[in-house]
């Protein structure tokens, strides 16, 4: 049984899983949809509303929280400036 058992193992090694789970939160900021699997969208959902979440805080410490999961150097600020702004209601 799995019990107390938290995330999504998706078959591969911890870097592999953390660049994939990297790979797709980009994606869904950058191009606001993806195309992925069912367990794959169901592992980086918490991860993506914590970026929502963080951009509309849109103050420094949110801007650097933002800044690690993200792979590119300016994603964090394009969370913060442009995720933030466009999801109030969430």
């Amino acid at each position: 049984m799995r019990h107390k058992v938290a995330g999504y193992k998706l078959g591969r090694n911890t870097a592999h899983r953390r660049s994939l789970l990297r790979n797709l939160v980009t994606s869904v900021i950058v191009e606001e949809r993806i195309e992925t699997t069912v367990p794959k969208a169901k592992a980086a959902k918490p991860i993506v509303e914590k970026m929502i979440t963080l951009g509309k805080r849109g103050d420094l410490a949110a801007r650097r929280l933002a800044a690690a999961p993200a792979a590119p150097p300016g994603l964090g600020g394009l969370a913060i400036a442009w995720l933030g702004p466009s999801a109030p209601g969430q």
